[in-house]
C-alpha cells in the first residue's frame, strides 16, 4: 500500500474522497468484517458506498485489494464499479497509480464469475475446462435445430415453429434456474394428470390445466433432446453455467474453502435480482454453516425487484441474514440507505406514497428522503386526454417545448410499460424535429420498417404465418382492400376444406393461431394466382389478381434463398421489397430516422452468431419472439451516448436517470398491467410453483375445483399487482427534476373506454397539493353512449390508407418526365428549389458522377497507366524499347522467371568487381545459380572474361566502381549506378558493362 498511515475511522473518507457521506452511508462503509445486507433505496448512492467500503477495508489494513471480490449483473455495471473502486483507491492515497495491476480487486458479472469457477473447478463435476459457452442468441439456433429434427408425434404442441423454439428455451431456463431435473418435472405432471383424471372439469380454466400439463410433458422431451445435444457438442448456456456452479458449491465444500481463503471480502450488487440458482451458488461458497461469518455484503432494494418474470427472486434479499449467518449462527446485520440524492423532495413524496405497501412487505426498507436543501425540488405535470392520439401529441409537444427552451435531448427519456406505443411516439417526435432513439431490440421490433422486414421473414419461414402475411397485404406496398382480402381467406379455407366453428369468418380463422396441420394458409391461396387456371370463380378485382400473382412469385423466389446465411437472406428481402431504397430515396426526416432504426436492427442480426454453419432464420425469428416477449436486458440494449431523447420500456430504465422523464399510457389495464406473468396452470412453458426454489413467495397450488382455481387466479393477480407497483416505483424515481405523466380515455383500437389508472390518479392527487406540480389537462369521462372516435375515423377513411399526397404527386411527376425523356422529348425546365434542396441535389450529382466514372473505368478495354515519380535506369531503357510492355508491368507487376543470361551477367560483374579488391558479400563462385542446369557450359562466361582482359580497361585502375547517380528527365527522377569510371586525358570516361 502507498499510504503509510492506515485509516482509523470511515469518516476520514469524507475528506479523502471529497464526498459528503451521511451517517447511514458511513455506518454501511465501516460495517464490521461480517455478513451484512445494505437495503439501498433508489438514488441513495449504493455504488459510491460499495467503492468507499473497499477503500475503507484496504486502507484500514483489513484486506489487500486483490482479496476483494465484487459481483454485479451487466458488463457496464461491472466496469463502472471497477472504475469507481480504482479511482477511489487512488484518490484516497491508499495505492499509487503505478502500483502493480495484479493488486486490483476482482470485479465481474455473476455469469463471468460462474464461468471462471467452472473453468477452474468444473472437473470436480466432470465438466471439461474447454467447454464452450452458448450466447443468448445461439441458444435459439440450437433449439431450432433440435425442434426441426425431433421425432414426434407432439399432438399437444400447437403453435408456430418460432413460438415453440422460444417455449423450449424458456422451459429449459426455468429448470436450470431452480435446479429441477427433467425427471422431477415429469413425475410432478404425471401425478397431476392422475389427480385430475378423477376431477370434474367444469370450466375452461380447469380444462386448461391438464392440457398445459400434457403440453409440458411433450415440451420436456424436446428439452431433454436439447440438453443431450448441448452435452454432445460440449456446450453450456448461461443457465447451465449457473446451475452447475450451484451444484459445485453445494457438493464440493473444498471449493468454498479455497475461495473464502482467496477472497476475504465479497460484495454482491443488485442482489434482489439474483435467481435461486445464483443464491445457492453464493451461499454454498460464502455462506451457510461452512461459511458462517465470512464478510459478505449484499446491496439491493426489494422495492426495485422488477425481474421476477425472468427468474429473479426478491426473497434472496429478504432472507439474506438467514442464508449468510454470523459466526455465532445469528442473522446477518442490516443497514439502510434512504437519502436520495437524485430526485427532488416533491418527487420523492410521490414515490414514498406509492411504495407504502412495499415497505410493509419487506424488512429494513425505509421511506426515501431528499438531500439537504432539495426538499422543495422536483415537479410533475400530468394530463388525461380524450384519445390516445391526443395524448401522444401532448407528450411530443411537451418534449419539443423543453428541447426548444434549452433542455438537451439526451437528458430526456420516455418510459413505456410496453413497446406498443413506440412507433407513434417515435413518429411524433421526429415530426417535431426532436432527435429520438428507440432503445433495445424489443423496441425496434415495434417500428414499422423493422416489423415489415420481420413479417416477410416469417412468411418465408412459415407458410402458416397468416398474421404476418395480412400485415404485408394491407400495407402501403400491396394495398389490398378488405373485400379482396376476405375473398382470399375464403379461397384458403376452401383449399384445405376445413370446417369453421360457428360463424367465424374465413379471414379470422386464417389469422388465428392453431395447429399448423389444420390451419388455413393464405400463402397457399396466393400461390394459386401464379397458375393460369384458377380453382374457383371468386370475384377478385383485376388489381388484386395482378398484385397477388406478383407477391406469390416474389415469395417463391425468396424462399429459394433460405439456405443462405442470415444476413444474405435479410438483404435479399430488402432488395426484393424495395424497403431500403424507398427509405433512402425519401428526404423526409422520418424516413432518415427509420433508416437508422433499420440499420440498428441489421446490426443486431449480424451479431446473431452462427452455430456450426446453420443459416439460422428460424432460430433468429425465435430469438426475436423471445426478445419481444421478454425484452431481455442485455448490454447491447442499453441507451447509447448520442444526444437524443431515449424511448424505452420501464424495465430497461432501472439503474438509469434523466433530468426529465415522461411516462405515458397510465390507463387502466395497461400501467399497471392486469396481464401479469404466465400461470403454470395454463401455460406449458412455465415451471409449477411447487418445484420452484422461491415457492414460499408464490401462490400455493389450488384446490382443483372452480372455486379453488378462482382463488388461485385472484392470488396471481394480486402478486402481479405487487410487481407492477415495483415497476411504477422504478419509473417514478428516474427523473431528477420533472416528471411528465399522461393517460387517455379512448385507445387507438379499443371499443371500451380506458380511463386513468391508479398511478395516474395518485399523480393527480399529488399535483393537487400546493407546489407539487400542474394538471395540464383532465378530460371528462365520455358518455355511456359515446364510441371511440378513432374507430369512427377508420370508417370514413379508405382502407388501406392512401399514400402521402405530396410524395405521391412528386413520384408521378418524376415518372412522367422519365417516360417523356425515354420517348425522346426534351427535358422540361427545372422547378425553383430551396437552398437546402439545391445542396441535396448537388450531393446526388457528385455521387452519380463518381459512380458513373467508376462504371466507365471498369468497362474500358484499355487502361492509362501513370509513370511513377522515379525510374531506375533499367526501367528507362525498357520504356524506350517497349512502352506497352512496360505499362503492362506497371499495371500488374509479375515475378520474372530466372534468366540464364542475367545470371551470367551477374557473375561477370562480380568477377570484374573482385579484380579491383571491392568487398563482396559473395565470391563469384558462390553466386546463386552456379549449379543450375542452364549454365553447365561455362564457355560463354569465359569468352566474356577473355574479351575484358584483351580490352583497354583490364590493366587500368578505375576512379570509381558502382558509382550512383540521380538526374531529372521530363519531370521524372532517374536513378542508377555506373559500373566503372576511369580517368582519361579529356576528363572522365564512363563504362557500363
Amino acid at each position: 500500500m502507498s499510504s503509510t498511515e492506515p485509516l482509523r475511522h470511515p469518516e476520514q473518507l469524507r475528506d479523502l474522497l471529497g464526498i459528503p457521506f451521511n451517517d447511514e452511508q458511513v455506518a454501511a462503509i465501516g460495517a464490521p468484517m461480517a455478513p451484512g445486507v445494505i437495503v439501498a433505496g433508489a438514488g441513495s448512492g449504493k455504488t459510491t458506498v460499495m467503492a468507499a467500503r473497499v477503500v475503507w477495508l484496504v486502507g484500514s489494513g483489513a484486506v489487500r485489494p486483490e482479496q476483494v471480490l465484487g459481483l454485479t449483473f451487466t458488463n457496464k455495471a461491472a466496469g463502472e464499479l471497477a472504475e469507481r473502486v480504482r479511482a477511489a483507491l487512488l484518490r484516497a492515497g491508499v495505492r499509487a497509480e503505478d502500483e502493480d495491476a495484479l493488486g486490483d480487486p476482482q470485479i465481474s458479472t455473476y455469469h463471468a464469475f460462474a464461468g471462471t469457477l467452472l473453468k477452474e473447478h468444473g472437473l470436480r463435476l466432470g465438466i471439461e475446462p474447454d467447454v464452450r459457452l452458448l450466447a443468448d442468441a445461439t441458444r435459439f439456433q440450437l433449439a431450432a435445430r433440435v425442434l426441426r429434427q425431433a421425432r414426434g408425434p407432439f399432438p399437444a404442441l400447437t403453435g408456430t415453429f418460432s413460438a415453440l423454439v422460444a417455449e423450449l428455451v424458456a422451459l429449459d431456463s426455468e429448470l436450470a434456474e431452480h435446479l429441477v431435473e427433467p425427471a422431477r418435472l415429469r413425475e410432478h405432471d404425471e401425478e397431476l394428470l392422475d389427480q385430475l383424471a378423477g376431477v370434474k372439469l367444469t370450466n375452461d380454466d380447469l380444462r386448461a390445466v391438464p392440457k398445459a400439463a400434457r403440453g409440458r410433458q411433450e415440451l420436456l422431451r424436446l428439452v431433454e433432446d436439447y440438453r443431450a445435444r448441448k452435452q454432445k457438442l460440449g456446450l453450456l448456456d448461461f443457465g447451465d453455467q449457473i446451475a452447475a456452479s450451484a451444484r459445485l458449491a453445494q457438493q464440493r465444500p473444498e471449493v468454498g474453502r479455497l475461495l473464502r481463503e482467496q477472497y476475504r471480502v465479497v460484495l454482491l450488487d443488485e442482489y434482489q435480482d439474483t435467481s435461486v440458482a445464483q443464491r445457492l451458488m453464493l451461499a454454498g461458497l460464502f455462506g451457510g454453516e461452512s461459511g458462517a461469518g465470512h464478510p459478505v455484503t449484499a446491496v439491493g432494494d426489494p422495492c426495485q425487484a422488477i425481474y421476477g418474470w425472468r427468474g429473479a427472486s426478491v426473497a434472496n434479499l429478504d432472507d439474506f441474514p438467514r442464508h449468510f449467518p454470523l459466526a455465532d449462527g445469528g442473522p446477518a446485520h442490516r443497514f439502510a440507505l434512504s437519502e436520495n440524492r437524485r430526485s427532488g423532495g416533491r418527487l420523492l413524496d410521490l414515490a414514498n406514497r406509492l411504495a407504502t405497501p412495499l415497505r410493509a412487505m419487506h424488512e429494513g426498507v425505509e421511506a426515501l428522503r431528499p438531500a439537504p436543501g432539495a426538499e422543495r425540488d422536483g415537479s410533475a405535470r400530468v394530463a388525461l386526454l380524450p384519445t390516445h392520439a391526443a395524448e401522444i401529441d401532448w407528450l411530443a409537444d411537451s418534449i419539443a417545448h423543453l428541447v426548444r427552451t434549452g433542455t438537451a435531448p439526451g437528458r430526456i427519456a420516455v418510459l413505456c410499460r410496453a413497446g406498443g406505443s413506440f412507433p407513434d411516439i417515435h413518429a411524433a417526435l421526429v415530426e417535431r424535429k426532436v432527435p429520438v432513439e428507440v432503445v433495445g431490440l424489443g423496441g425496434l421490433l415495434q417500428l414499422p420498417e423493422v416489423a415489415d422486414l420481420v413479417a416477410v421473414c416469417e412468411v418465408l419461414q412459415d407458410p402458416t404465418a397468416n398474421a404476418a402475411l395480412v400485415r404485408l397485404l394491407i400495407g402501403p406496398r400491396w394495398r389490398t382492400g378488405p373485400r379482396d382480402l376476405a375473398l382470399l381467406g375464403r379461397r384458403a379455407a376452401e383449399l384445405v376444406r376445413t370446417a369453421r366453428p360457428g360463424e367465424q369468418d374465413a379471414l379470422s380463422a386464417a389469422v388465428a393461431e392453431t395447429d399448423p396441420t389444420e390451419v388455413v394458409s393464405l400463402a397457399d391461396a396466393l400461390e394459386t394466382f401464379v397458375d393460369a387456371e384458377q380453382p374457383d370463380d371468386l370475384p377478385f378485382s383485376p388489381e388484386a389478381r395482378v398484385r397477388f400473382a406478383r407477391f406469390a412469385r416474389e415469395i417463391r423466389e425468396l424462399r429459394r434463398a433460405l439456405a443462405e446465411p442470415l444476413m444474405d437472406v435479410l438483404h435479399r428481402v430488402l432488395t426484393a421489397t424495395g424497403l431500403e431504397v424507398e427509405l433512402s430515396a425519401s428526404p423526409l426526416a422520418l424516413a432518415a430516422r427509420r433508416r437508422e432504426t433499420l440499420h440498428s436492427f441489421l446490426d443486431i442480426a449480424a451479431s446473431f452468431a452462427d452455430l456450426d454453419g446453420d443459416p439460422g432464420l428460424a432460430a433468429f425469428l425465435g430469438f426475436l419472439r423471445a426478445a419481444q416477449e421478454y425484452e431481455r436486458g442485455l448490454d447491447a440494449g442499453l441507451p447509447g451516448g448520442e444526444d437524443t431523447v431515449k424511448v424505452l420500456t420501464a424495465h430497461k430504465s432501472k439503474g438509469l436517470e434523466w433530468d426529465v422523464v415522461a411516462v405515458p399510457g397510465l390507463v387502466k389495464g395497461a400501467f399497471p398491467s392486469k396481464k401479469g406473468r404466465d400461470s403454470w396452470t395454463s401455460t406449458r412453458k412455465v415451471l409449477p410453483h411447487a418445484l420452484r426454489g422461491d415457492a414460499a413467495t408464490l401462490p400455493a397450488d389450488p384446490a382443483w375445483d372452480a372455486k379453488g382455481l378462482g382463488r388461485f387466479k385472484q392470488e396471481m393477480t394480486e402478486h402481479a399487482g405487487v410487481e407492477e407497483l415495483r415497476l411504477g416505483y422504478v419509473a417514478f424515481t428516474r427523473p431528477r427534476t420533472l416528471l411528465l405523466a399522461s393517460g387517455h380515455w379512448w385507445g387507438p383500437t379499443q371499443k371500451t373506454r380506458r380511463g386513468p389508472s391508479d398511478f395516474l390518479t395518485a399523480l393527480r392527487e399529488h399535483c393537487e397539493r400546493p407546489g407539487n406540480g400542474e394538471i395540464e389537462h383532465w378530460a371528462e369521462p365520455p358518455g355511456k353512449d359515446e364510441k371511440n372516435p378513432a374507430l369512427d375515423v377508420s370508417v370514413e377513411t379508405p382502407w388501406p390508407l392512401p399514400l402521402d399526397p405530396d410524395a405521391q404527386r412528386a413520384r408521378r411527376r418524376v415518372a412522367q418526365v422519365v417516360r417523356h425523356r425515354l420517348a425522346g422529348a426534351p427535358a422540361p425546365e427545372g422547378e425553383p428549389m430551396a437552398v437546402e434542396d439545391q445542396r441535396l441535389l448537388a450531393s446526388w450529382d457528385r455521387d452519380l458522377t463518381a459512380l458513373l466514372g467508376e462504371l466507365e473505368r471498369s468497362r474500358r478495354t484499355t487502361r492509362d497507366v501513370e509513370l511513377p515519380a522515379s525510374l531506375s535506369a533499367t526501367q528507362l531503357m525498357r520504356l524506350a524499347a517497349d512502352p506497352d510492355g512496360f505499362a503492362r508491368d506497371l499495371a500488374r507487376p509479375m515475378p520474372r522467371p530466372p534468366a540464364p543470361a542475367a545470371r551470367r551477367g551477374t557473375r561477370f560483374h562480380a568477377w570484374v568487381q573482385s579484380r579491383y579488391d571491392q568487398p563482396l558479400l559473395l565470391g563469384p563462385e558462390a553466386l546463386p545459380g552456379l549449379d543450375e542446369e542452364e549454365i553447365e557450359d561455362e564457355r560463354d562466361l569465359e569468352r566474356l572474361k577473355d574479351a575484358f582482359l584483351r580490352g583497354p580497361y583490364a590493366r587500368r585502375t578505375p576512379y570509381a566502381v558502382e558509382a550512383p547517380f540521380q538526374l531529372v528527365l521530363a519531370g521524372r527522377v532517374v536513378r542508377g549506378r555506373i559500373d566503372a569510371v576511369y580517368r582519361a586525358a579529356e576528363g572522365l570516361s564512363l563504362i557500363h558493362i
